[in-house]
C-alpha cells in the first residue's frame, strides 16, 4: 500500500498558508510593555500572572504546550489540504468466478515464464485479496470447460485449484465456460451456496477467441484481464501433409505452409526430419501477414515419422513444430459373398487390388451360419460385398450391395425398369474417379430410393443406379442392377456389358481402396488437439495401448469389434500404438490453428451485447484520510482551548 498525495492549492496559496506556523510562533516571542501597579484585589494573584507582565517587546521562548498544540492543528490542516490517501482493492462482491484460459496460445512466452503462468499468478493475487465471507470458483477452459473448484470460501482450496491448471494444445472457445459459470451463478441456488446475487466473472486470457453471440450474462459481472503483450511477433506452421508425387507416383512429397502473424518481416530456417534424421533444410523470409509454402521431396518412403521444425526466434514455440506419421498400409480384408461371379472375382484378384487387399470368398448359405455371422459382427472384415444376396443384420464394415438393397438404413427399390440410360455421374466422388460409363449398357434395373444423407453417384433416365449412404461410422454402396442374372430357362446370363468394359476393373479398385479404408494418397495420419481418433486393431479382440508424446501409456477399451476410440489428444506430437508390445500404428497431433498462432492479445472481448475492455491491473479505489485529519485538528483545537482555560482559571 503506497501513500498518495493530491495537491489542491496553487503556489501563492501555499505561501500564505506557510506563513501561519511562523506567525503562531512569533506570537509567543511578543510581550506588551505595561507599568506595574499594585492593587490589593490582585495582589494575591501576583505569582499566577507574573509571566504575563513583561517590560520588553520580546522574551525568550519557553516550552509551552499550547504552542505545540496550535502548531499541530496548523500541520494537520496543511496535510489535509494535500488530501493524503492510498489505493485499495475493490471487493468484487460475495461471489467470484475465475475463468482461466489454458488453450494453446497461452503457452506463448512473451511474458515470463508463459501467459498461462502469468494468468495463474494474477488469479492467485485476486484470491489473496478476497475479503472474509466471499466465495470463489475456478473454471479452466480451452475449447471445453472444466470446473476445477466449486464455490468455496477456502483460499487454500482456490489456490490449489489454480496452481493445478496445466496447459493444452487445444483451440479456444469461451462459450462453454460462460455457460457453466452462468448455470452456477444465475439460478437461485447452487448446492448449499446461495448465488442468486450478481457474481464477479474474472476472465484471464489473451482473448484469442471469436465474439460470443447468443449469450446473456445475466447476474455475471465480467472483468477481462488480458495476459500477454499487445504486439507479439510469431511465425507458425499452419499446415503439413504428404502426397504422392504427380509425375512419380511411387515417391512422396511433404508440403509445409508457414504464416507470419507479426507486423514485421520474419526470417528463419525450416528443417525436415524423417525418423529423427535431418533430410532437408531451407531458409524462408515471409512478409507481415503473408504465408509461404515449402515442398520437400521424400523419394520412396513406405513408413516413417516426419518432423518439421521452424526456427524464427518468436515467442510461441508450439506452432514451430509439426509432425506427420506415415504407416505401412495393412492389406484390406475383403469378403465377397456370392453364388458365383467369375467377372467380379477376376476384378478383385487383379495385381493392383491384390497389392492392397486380401480376398475371402463365401457362399450365401454362410449367412445362416451363426459362427460366420459372429465374425461379421465383430468387424473382422473391412469391406463386405454382397452379390445378389443380403444379410439379416448389417455387418460392422463398409458394404457393397449388387442387385440388392441393405435390410436397414432406409433404402428402397422402385419398380423394375428395362434398359435405363445413364445420364449423369458424380465424378467428384473418389469412387467415380477416372470412370467413363458412356459405353455401359444395362438390361434391367430396379432404381433406388436413397435414404436421407445419401449421395447419388450414377443417375439414369429411370432413377438412381448407384448410390452411397453413411451408417453409424460405416458407408453402404448399392448398385441397382446385377452383373449376372439367372433364369430357369436360360441359366446364367449377363445383365450388363459393364464387366467387359475398361471402367469395370478401375471401379472395383476404387471400391476396395475407398470402402476398404486404404486410399493410396500417400497422406500421413494427422489430427488436431482434442480430436477423437479411431484406431483399428490388426487382430480383432486384442487390446491396444497408446503411448503419448510425453511417454504416458493409456490402455484402450474396445468399443466396436476391432475398433478403438482414443480421445486423450491434448498433447502435440506423435502417438504410438502398441499391440502385444509391438508397434502397430502411429498418428500425429498438430496445432494447425491460425487463431492460436496469432498471438496478438485482444484489448477487448465481445460477450453477447456487452463489450468488455481489458483491465491490466486489479480494480482499485482511492481511500482518503483528509476528513480524519480535519477531525483530528478540531479535537486538538478543543484540547488547546480547554488547557488554556484551565491555566487561567487556576
Amino acid at each position: 500500500m503506497n501513500l498518495e498525495l493530491a495537491n489542491t492549492l496553487s503556489l501563492w496559496q501555499w505561501l500564505i498558508l506557510g506563513l501561519v506556523p511562523p506567525a503562531t510562533v512569533a506570537l509567543y516571542f511578543l510581550k506588551l510593555k505595561r507599568r506595574p501597579v499594585e492593587v490589593p484585589s490582585t495582589y494575591l494573584w501576583h505569582r499566577s500572572i507574573e509571566d504575563l507582565h513583561v517590560n520588553t517587546l520580546w522574551q525568550r521562548l519557553r516550552n509551552n504546550l499550547l504552542l505545540f498544540l496550535q502548531l499541530a492543528v496548523v500541520a494537520l490542516g496543511m496535510l489535509a489540504v494535500l488530501q493524503p490517501g492510498w489505493r485499495t482493492h475493490v471487493s468484487p462482491g460475495k461471489h467470484v468466478i475465475f475463468l482461466i484460459d489454458r488453450s494453446a496460445s497461452m503457452q506463448a512466452a512473451d511474458v515470463s515464464p508463459s501467459r498461462l503462468e502469468q494468468a495463474k499468478r494474477q488469479a492467485l493475487a485476486e484470491v489473496d485479496q478476497m475479503a472474509s465471507g466471499e466465495v470463489g470458483m475456478v473454471i479452466a477452459f480451452s475449447d471445453t470447460a472444466e470446473v476445477r473448484q466449486s464455490f468455496t470460501d477456502s483460499r487454500a482450496e482456490l489456490r490449489r485449484a489454480i496452481e493445478g491448471i496445466q496447459p493444452s494444445g487445444r483451440s479456444t472457445s469461451v462459450l462453454e465456460a460462460l455457460r457453466v459459470a452462468s448455470g452456477l451463478a444465475n439460478p437461485s441456488t447452487s448446492g448449499d451456496v446461495d448465488v442468486s446475487q450478481p457474481a464477479a466473472l474474472y476472465i484471464f486470457s489473451d482473448g484469442n477467441f471469436d465474439p460470443v453471440t447468443g449469450f446473456a450474462l445475466g447476474n455475471l459481472d465480467p472483468v477481462y484481464r488480458p495476459v500477454g503483450l499487445p504486439e507479439s511477433e510469431n511465425v507458425g506452421i499452419v499446415a503439413m501433409n504428404v502426397r504422392r508425387h504427380e509425375s512419380r507416383p511411387d515417391e512422396l512429397q511433404a508440403f509445409v505452409r508457414l504464416q507470419n502473424f507479426g507486423s514485421r518481416q520474419a526470417q528463419g530456417d525450416l528443417t525436415l526430419e524423417v525418423d529423427g534424421r535431418a533430410v532437408d533444410y531451407t531458409r524462408f523470409a515471409i512478409a507481415p501477414g503473408e504465408s509461404h509454402a515449402v515442398v520437400f521431396n521424400l523419394g520412396v518412403l513406405s513408413s516413417g515419422v516426419l518432423h518439421a521444425h521452424a526456427a524464427a526466434g518468436d515467442v510461441f514455440a508450439l506452432d514451430d513444430e509439426a509432425w506427420v506419421a506415415i504407416n505401412r498400409p495393412r492389406r484390406t480384408r475383403v469378403l465377397l459373398v456370392t453364388p458365383g461371379n467369375p467377372d467380379l472375382q477376376r476384378g478383385l484378384t487383379t495385381s493392383a487390388v491384390q497389392e492392397i487387399a486380401e480376398l475371402t470368398l463365401a457362399d450365401p448359405a454362410s449367412l445362416e451360419d451363426e459362427a460366420f455371422v459372429q465374425k461379421m459382427a465383430t468387424g473382422q472384415f473391412d469391406l463386405v460385398i454382397y452379390d445378389r444376396c443380403g444379410p439379416k443384420q448389417m455387418p460392422q464394415a463398409n458394404t457393397l450391395f449388387i442387385g440388392r438393397i441393405p435390410p436397414s438404413g432406409g433404402w428402397e427399390q422402385q419398380e423394375r425398369q428395362s434398359v435405363p440410360q445413364i445420364i449423369d455421374i458424380d465424378v467428384s466422388h473418389p469412387l467415380m474417379e477416372w470412370l467413363d460409363l458412356g459405353d455401359v449398357d444395362v438390361v434391367e434395373a430396379t432404381p433406388l430410393r436413397v435414404p436421407p444423407g445419401g449421395r447419388i453417384l450414377v443417375d439414369s433416365n429411370r432413377g438412381p443406379l448407384l448410390a452411397i449412404s453413411p451408417r453409424e461410422g460405416f458407408e453402404d454402396l448399392v448398385l441397382a442392377f446385377p452383373l449376372l442374372d439367372h433364369s430357369a430357362e436360360k441359366g446364367m446370363i449377363y445383365a450388363t456389358n459393364w464387366v467387359v468394359r475398361r471402367s469395370f476393373p478401375l471401379f472395383v479398385f476404387n471400391v476396395v481402396s475407398y470402402l476398404g479404408g486404404r486410399r493410396l494418397s500417400g497422406a500421413g495420419e494427422s489430427y488436431l488437439a482434442g480430436q477423437q481418433v479411431t484406431i483399428e486393431s490388426p487382430v480383432p479382440g486384442k487390446t491396444l495401448t497408446v503411448q503419448t508424446p510425453s511417454g504416458h501409456e493409456i490402455a484402450l477399451p474396445e468399443t466396436t469389434g476391432g475398433k478403438f476410440t482414443f480421445q486423450n489428444t491434448d498433447e502435440l506430437g506423435v502417438y504410438t500404438v502398441f499391440s502385444g508390445g509391438e508397434v502397430v500404428h502411429r498418428f500425429a497431433v498438430n496445432l494447425f490453428n491460425a487463431a492460436e498462432s496469432d498471438t496478438r492479445v485482444k484489448p477487448r472481448i465481445e460477450i453477447g451485447q456487452t463489450t468488455v475492455a481489458g483491465q491490466a491491473a486489479p480494480r482499485t479505489t482511492r481511500r482518503g484520510i483528509w476528513k480524519l485529519l480535519l477531525i483530528g485538528g478540531l479535537a486538538i483545537l478543543l484540547l488547546e482551548w480547554y488547557i488554556y482555560n484551565r491555566r487561567v482559571a487556576v
